[in-house]
């Protein structure tokens, strides 16, 4: 019978670097969908509360000391990096942690990057600190996020590697022609 080796998925694909830009890892260690059942919301905001966290607006990613919670469309949100003990009951809950990475783009001319695989306005006057949304990068589904460290993307699992080769393409294409 065959032993089987559990790998991340990102392992030896990051960190990238190309001029200033730096793609890396920044794959939670915890990611629970949360989903508050019907005449619930405020009794998980209630909840999120301790962790201090609330449940996201639209578009909205919230940073608190317990984690982070990121909208991820109408009425449902990941929970990233905290202990979804407190919403049981509350919400449906979902662990999503093996089927999600995460990456961070950093550096002079992310935006610029990002704009050719992901079609929303990445600027940081348009798309600041604590901003979110659910956009195609390319041909995947992702969650862009923006962070003081740069931008976040978490896409699936299986699409790991694609990302990676997109963004690393397009950091290589703005640095020849920065250089140029």
């Amino acid at each position: 019978m065959p032993s089987l080796i559990a790998t991340p998925a990102l392992q030896g694909l990051t960190p990238v670097t190309h001029g200033s830009l730096t793609l890396a890892e920044a794959t939670p260690a915890r990611l629970t969908s949360v989903a508050p059942f019907r005449g619930q919301a405020e009794a998980v905001g209630r909840a999120l509360d301790p962790l201090g966290l609330r449940f996201p607006a639209a578009n909205a990613v919230i940073e608190g000391a317990g984690g982070r919670i990121v909208w991820t469309g109408p009425g449902q949100a990941f929970l990233l990096d905290a202990d979804p003990a407190p919403l049981a009951g509350l919400a449906a809950l979902t662990d999503q942690s093996d089927g999600w990475v995460g990456l961070r783009l950093s550096g002079a001319g992310c935006e610029e990057v990002l704009a050719r695989l992901i079609p929303i306005d990445l600027r940081p006057q348009v798309f600041g600190p604590g901003t979110a949304a659910r956009a195609p990068l390319g041909h995947m589904l992702s969650v862009v996020m923006r962070r003081a460290e740069g931008i976040e993307i978490l896409v699936f699992r299986s699409m790991a590697r694609t990302a990676v080769h997109e963004i690393t393409v397009a950091m290589a294409a703005l640095a020849a022609r920065q250089a140029g």
